[in-house]
């Protein structure tokens, strides 16, 4: 028998049928029109942006990563609870203009921009947060053809990383971001094109757990800021801390306690060089917001014994859900929270590896977990799947049918 992850809190206790945002899986399956389907509900994402205001300091500005969950109605939703939205392509970029977003304050970061994305950020006023000096060349000759100044940003690649991270993103040999000894050079250079120098984005890692390693990288990132400003001669209007709060995915994962974060933040911004004194700081976050505000939800089609092994074969899988198969940058493959929608409260009476409908070994969502009796029609939920779900999966695997996305605010389902 192998555990699961927790449960989060908001549906850890319910008993019978799932209900999420109040409305149960069969209502939810029946306005989506088939399984599986993934439901997100933003009021567990507002609950999340009221808990960072309440721990951090007043002074940090909190922006939506984007790329954890393009969904319209999220990046909408969000984009009115935070104050920026961070893009990684040209393709989100045009969702959330189309959202109706206000430029000024959406950043670009990216290690391979292409021209038309280079020329869309510029164009329409957002921050570019340049990966190398030749990006930096072709941003200023094409805000030059433009007749535009652009904005523009130096994402800096530290010799530290987030200690513990899921994905290191800092530190050592590192496609993103310029080299910390080089940014000196590099911004000065652009200031002499007359460039729109908006400041630095230093993001050494993600998904962490630990509050003391990220309040260490936060604290470096700060002092490596004024280093770097001190060398440059000029202070940047904004450094973006970049992100890293993790949530909990498998068992003995515990959640990472943000007041401490938030603690540690204010005396290092208390304490910080002089030459920040106005700088405006800013931390990016998309899974700890929506993460675990959304749920796969998947049918079962069928029970099947195999050498005295039960699946239950469902018609969802890798193909919607590649992070919770473990072949998403998961290094040993750990069961997500995941329970039997149609009996929450039952007693586990059965052991059962959950597998969709994929022509590969690869496609579990859970194996070996304690279940109660599950029948055929029955719902598995895998939960905290409100981040990098059916946008990091490969959809088009064997030609199975996408999944459904609904959202729910207020007790309604929206969309």
């Amino acid at each position: 028998m192998k555990p699961i992850g927790p449960i989060p809190p908001a549906f850890s206790g319910q008993q019978g049928e799932l209900e999420i945002g109040g409305i149960p899986v069969s209502e939810l399956a029946e306005r989506a029109g088939r399984t599986p389907f993934f439901v997100y509900d933003l009021d567990l994402a507002t609950a999340q942006v009221e808990r960072f205001r309440a721990a951090l300091p007043a002074e940090i500005h909190l922006h939506f990563a984007v790329k954890a969950n393009p969904h319209p109605s999220v990046i909408q939703h969000l984009m009115d609870k935070t104050d920026g939205l961070d893009m990684a392509s040209g393709g989100e970029l045009e969702r959330v203009r189309d959202c109706g977003a206000d430029m000024a304050h959406v950043s670009f970061a990216g290690p391979g921009k292409r021209d038309p994305e280079l020329e869309l950020a510029i164009s329409l006023g957002a921050t570019l947060n340049l990966e190398s000096e030749t990006e930096a060349e072709r941003a200023l000759a094409i805000g030059h053809r433009l007749g535009v100044t652009p904005r523009l940003a130096v994402r800096v690649n530290p010799d530290f990383e987030l200690k513990g991270s899921g994905m290191s993103m800092g530190g050592g040999a590192k496609p993103f971001g310029v080299d910390q000894e080089r940014v000196p050079a590099l911004v000065e250079h652009i200031l002499g094109k007359g460039a729109d120098w908006r400041g630095f984005h230093i993001y050494s890692g993600s998904q962490s757990l630990d509050a003391d390693a990220i309040s260490e990288s936060q604290e470096a990132s700060i002092a490596l800021a004024a280093k770097l400003a001190l060398a440059i001669g000029e202070a940047p209007k904004s450094v973006n801390l970049g992100g890293g709060f993790g949530i909990p995915y498998t068992a003995n994962d515990t959640p990472l306690d943000v007041e401490a974060v938030g603690a540690r933040l204010s005396e290092a911004l208390a304490g910080r060089d002089p030459i920040l004194a106005d700088t405006q700081f800013m931390i990016e976050l998309g899974r700890w917001l929506i993460g675990e505000a959304g749920v796969y939800i998947a049918r079962i089609l069928d029970r099947k014994m195999s050498k005295g092994a039960l699946f239950l074969v469902t018609d969802g899988g890798m193909h919607h859900h590649l992070a919770a198969s473990g072949n998403f940058g998961m290094v040993m493959k750990r069961n997500y929270p995941v329970a039997i929608a149609s009996h929450m409260d039952g007693e586990a009476v059965e052991e059962a590896t959950v597998v969709g409908p994929l022509c590969t070994p690869l496609d579990r969502l859970a194996a070996d977990i304690a279940v109660p009796r599950a029948e055929i029609g029955d719902y598995v939920a895998v939960f905290a799947s409100g981040a990098y779900g059916l946008s990091a999966s490969p959809v088009n695997f064997l030609s199975h049918p996408t999944a459904a996305e609904i959202v729910v605010k207020g007790g309604k389902i929206t969309k």
